[in-house]
């Protein structure tokens, strides 16, 4: 972990099959604040081949976004990642570049 929390600003913003602009709801936008450096992380991440470029930042972004959200609840009385926790870290330890 890093020393000090990384902020992103993450973005989803839906892809128009006929290339016209979206209507209506047009994104979904949050900050979080990280525990890693996700930046760093993908470029580790290259050696997973098996995986698209797209697919390996998906993989990432979503894992380490789900981490961070169950160390931040893990204390809570309703801890609502309790049943996740224990696949999702055998998951990242998984995807850890160092290994």
């Amino acid at each position: 972990m890093g020393s000090r929390p990384h902020r992103y600003r993450i973005t989803v913003t839906p892809v128009e099959d006929d290339g016209h602009p979206c209507n209506d709801r047009c994104s979904i936008e949050f900050e979080h604040r990280a525990t890693q450096d996700w930046m760093r992380l993908l470029e580790s991440a290259q050696r997973h081949r098996q995986l698209s470029a797209d697919e390996r930042a998906a993989t990432l972004v979503s894992s380490r976004l789900l981490q961070d959200l169950a160390q931040r609840h893990r204390d809570g009385v309703e801890d609502p990642f309790a049943p996740l926790e224990p696949a999702l870290d055998r998951f990242i330890a998984g995807l850890d570049p160092r290994r």
